[in-house]
């Protein structure tokens, strides 16, 4: 059997789910910010169309009419997520551990191309310190490494460029249409994995769509 050389897991919601902690996260920073907004479910499920904590409290705020501080909002958000994660330790979802632990046997190389900020990568990582390490990835990606964050392909290039590898070689897991789009830019194919938000959506230009990741995902 022939494998890829490399996986390159995308999002932070490819290997973690967390929607439900962010959508929380963001309500509590609009309360503390004074704001009365509370995104319920199904209001955070159709905000997520819009990658970016940033804009999506922009384009809600400006939908109501409201001036805010969108980058204060989003960077108080993402403290008091990543206050959570130092609190507390995420469960990988199903079947990560395995296949990380099956590349690793394989010397098959494994990245986390995230273009978000460098505190909620280290934030993330650190919570799941008991079920995978930072060195077992030959690259970290973050928004500092780069200009254009997703759904622009500046960091899935960046990573083959750090791993020496073309992109036939390689396979993207991803759980957006936005961050599919950014692999495929980068013209890397990519498998969907997506979370609660977002199972019930379409997703146009992947592979395929799976539910629990297993070795055979990066059968060539």
């Amino acid at each position: 059997m022939k494998y890829y050389k490399a996986l390159l897991f995308g999002s932070i919601g490819s290997i973690v789910e967390t929607s439900e902690i962010q959508r929380k996260s963001f309500n509590k920073a609009f309360k503390q910010y004074g704001l009365d907004w509370n995104w319920t479910k199904s209001e955070y499920f159709s905000l997520l169309s819009k990658s970016g904590g940033k804009d999506r409290i922009s384009g809600y705020a400006k939908k109501n009419k409201i001036n805010v501080n969108s980058t204060y909002l989003r960077n108080l958000k993402t403290k008091i997520f990543n206050n959570y994660l130092k609190k507390n330790q995420l469960k990988l979802r199903p079947g990560v551990k395995n296949l990380v632990l099956f590349c690793k046997k394989k010397k098959i190389k494994l990245a986390f191309v995230s273009s978000t900020s460098s505190n909620n990568v280290s934030a993330i990582l650190h919570s799941l310190r008991n079920s995978i390490n930072k060195k077992d990835f030959s690259f970290v990606g973050n928004s500092r490494l780069i200009k254009k964050p997703k759904p622009n392909p500046a960091i899935f290039l960046l990573a083959l460029k750090k791993l020496k590898l073309q992109a036939k070689d390689c396979l993207a897991i991803e759980d957006t249409q936005e961050s599919l789009n950014s692999a495929r830019r980068a013209k890397i194919k990519c498998i969907i994995f997506p979370g609660k938000f977002h199972s019930s959506r379409k997703f146009i230009g992947a592979q395929k769509k799976v539910y629990r990741l297993n070795k055979n995902v990066i059968l060539r």
